[in-house]
């Protein structure tokens, strides 16, 4: 439907209706319509008054997309108007609505209608991410740090993850701003993308040495660098942190995950016990491996190749100098199909050791137990994250050792070019001697981060360094 230009009278729009092919949902289909033409409000008004006078009133989802047009256009008086219908007609809204009134008021000088919304919210449900953002962002532009920053504490709290442009923000907004509480609260963002293993891109980065550079008689200077293969600091000379974790630490750790991942209540909820004891007697009688592939994710790498050829690249290029390779598998991978050939299939068994599992276990468990059984030096090779696991290890100290031994550990491939790239030389240390996260020492900071900002997260760590040093 190609909404009118200009506003029209009531026969005008019952003709539009009339020649509609489904009259009953005419309105919604014309006000979606000049949601994307972003159509000018009066047209929509003229709709909507033509609704009311037709039927006596208009529905409350007729109401939610001409708010979401003045949203859209940042007309705050009829984002007021909608609102005060939608509270004298309905006693409770949803939350798509509460999202849209929120972010109408807190872009306007009525920003403290958005907070008193924001509790009407709390009554009923989690805020949306949506929702705290609009309300710390309009807090931060009005220099209220105080009430962004109980706010940014209140969605970490209930596990509301922040976008990092509402991160950001902060930094943007607290520019030249004085203030040892401000900067406290700034630096506990910095360590937030520490433990969380986040990197900044390049506008964030650039927001947070123009923040530093801007403290009032703080004498900050930022500069971009690239860290030496020895993990030192070209620009400091500072020694950045080792990445590798202490006989202590692995073996804790080792304990924790084997104990809250493996033996926890998430790994057998996709296989059964049996399986995994059969695989841990597998792995006893064969330890200890180099490299454990997760097959199936690797398999996957390059979509135009059979999978077992992709997964033949991967083991070609990992069967190096004796390195002992333990392959998880899936049982369907023996059964000679078009992606799985037999004699790909037994080339490859001659160059690793392959456990193949029933159909639908989850092979995380599988692999970590593998890797951490073979001792520090054992690496292993998937794309995934391996977040969940992350979530199952109670405290903060363990999840950030597991974070730590995953960035040394975990091998990174690309698949670009002809043949399946692994980002590290074996048999060797990890990938990098120094640990790639946010890191201070109280008069320097180093802050890793990437050229684009990446939603999904990635354990491919960036090359790139902001120093940020105290004169």
């Amino acid at each position: 439907v190609q909404p009118p230009e200009k506003p029209l009278q009531a026969e005008e729009w019952d003709k539009l209706r009339e020649d509609f092919q489904a009259p009953e949902v005419f309105e919604e289909v014309m006000l979606n319509s000049m949601i994307r033409c972003n159509s000018p409000i009066d047209v929509a008004k003229s709709l909507l008054t033509h609704v009311a006078k037709r039927k006596g009133d208009v529905a409350y989802n007729v109401l939610v997309k001409y708010l979401t047009l003045c949203v859209q256009q940042g007309r705050v008086s009829e984002v007021r108007d909608v609102y005060d219908i939608m509270k004298a007609r309905f006693k409770i809204l949803e939350s798509g609505a509460y999202s849209l009134l929120i972010k109408g008021l807190s872009n306007s000088d009525h920003w403290r209608m958005a907070l008193t919304l924001l509790e009407e919210v709390k009554k009923i449900m989690i805020p949306s991410r949506t929702c705290y953002e609009c309300c710390i962002k309009a807090a931060s532009r009005h220099q209220d740090f105080k009430l962004a920053f109980e706010l940014y504490d209140e969605m970490l709290a209930q596990d509301v993850v922040p976008t990092l442009n509402v991160l950001q923000s902060f930094f943007d907004f607290s520019r030249g701003m004085k203030g040892a509480e401000l900067q406290k609260e700034l630096f506990g963002i910095l360590l937030y993308l520490r433990d969380n293993q986040i990197y900044p891109h390049k506008t964030f980065m650039r927001s947070i040495r123009l923040w530093f550079e801007s403290i009032p008689g703080g004498n900050w200077r930022g500069r971009l660098t690239k860290i030496k293969e020895s993990g030192q600091c070209p620009v400091c000379d500072h020694q950045l942190e080792d990445s590798n974790l202490t006989e202590e630490e692995y073996s804790n750790l080792s304990q924790r995950i084997i104990k809250d991942v493996i033996h926890g209540t998430d790994t057998f909820r996709k296989t059964s016990p049996q399986e995994f004891e059969a695989f841990q007697t597998f792995v006893e009688n064969r330890l200890p491996f180099d490299i454990v592939i997760d097959g199936l994710n690797v398999s996957h790498i390059k979509t135009r190749k059979l999978q077992c050829e992709n997964l033949l690249d991967a083991v070609n290029c990992l069967a190096k100098e004796n390195t002992r390779l333990l392959v998880l598998g899936r049982k369907h991978m023996l059964m000679n199909t078009s992606n799985w050939k037999r004699e790909i299939m037994k080339e490859m068994q001659n160059k690793a050791d392959f456990f193949f599992a029933e159909n639908i276990s989850e092979d995380d468990a599988f692999l970590l137990y593998a890797t951490l059984r073979s001792g520090k030096h054992c690496k292993f090779v998937t794309r995934d994250f391996l977040r969940d696991h992350k979530a199952c290890l109670s405290d903060s100290l363990t999840r950030h050792l597991f974070r730590k031994w995953q960035r040394g550990h975990q091998v990174a491939f690309s698949a670009e070019g002809r043949s399946i790239q692994f980002l590290v030389s074996f048999p060797a240390a990890p990938a990098f001697r120094y640990d790639c996260v946010v890191q201070t020492t109280g008069d320097t900071w180093h802050i890793p981060y990437k050229d684009v900002f990446e939603e999904k997260y990635s354990y491919q760590v960036p090359r790139k360094w902001l120093c940020i040093q105290q004169k």
